[in-house]
This record gives structure tokens, C-alpha cells and sequence, in this order.
């Protein structure tokens, strides 16, 4: 007799795998979210050390606005 299990597409009707597509969206949620900080304070530690220090003080900027970012995400 034949098998009439579906193994073909998700359309027709095959099982998902629900556990690695949560995994894809909680990693794809923490990149958007730090690559956003990340974005974030290079542009912020830019425009101080542009306008208001130079760039070491602008490179300890960026590094407070990343480790303050990193701990309120979390």
C-alpha cells in the first residue's frame, strides 16, 4: 500500500520544525537588538568626539554607551 505521509513543502503539508525556528528568531531578535546598540553608539561617541572631545574620550564613550546598553537588553 502506498505511503501518504507528506514529506514534500511546508504548503503541502509537512511538519514544521518549530524549536529551530524559534532559535532563528531569538538570534535574529539579539542582532537586531545589539547591532542597533552598536550602530547606536558609534554614532553618538562620533559626534561627541566631533564636537566636544577627541577621540580617546570618544572611544571611552563608546565603550560605557555599549557596556550601559549591553546591561539594560539584557
Amino acid at each position: 500500500m502506498a505511503d501518504h505521509t507528506p514529506t514534500g513543502p511546508v504548503e503541502l503539508g509537512a511538519k514544521m520544525d518549530y524549536a529551530e525556528h524559534d532559535r532563528t528568531y531569538a538570534g535574529f531578535l539579539a542582532l537586531a537588538k545589539y547591532g542597533s546598540l552598536f550602530c547606536l553608539a558609534v554614532i553618538i561617541s562620533m559626534a561627541f568626539g566631533f564636537f566636544v572631545g577627541g577621540f580617546f574620550s570618544a572611544v571611552i564613550l563608546w565603550a560605557v554607551i555599549l557596556a550601559a546598553g549591553a546591561f539594560v537588553l539584557r
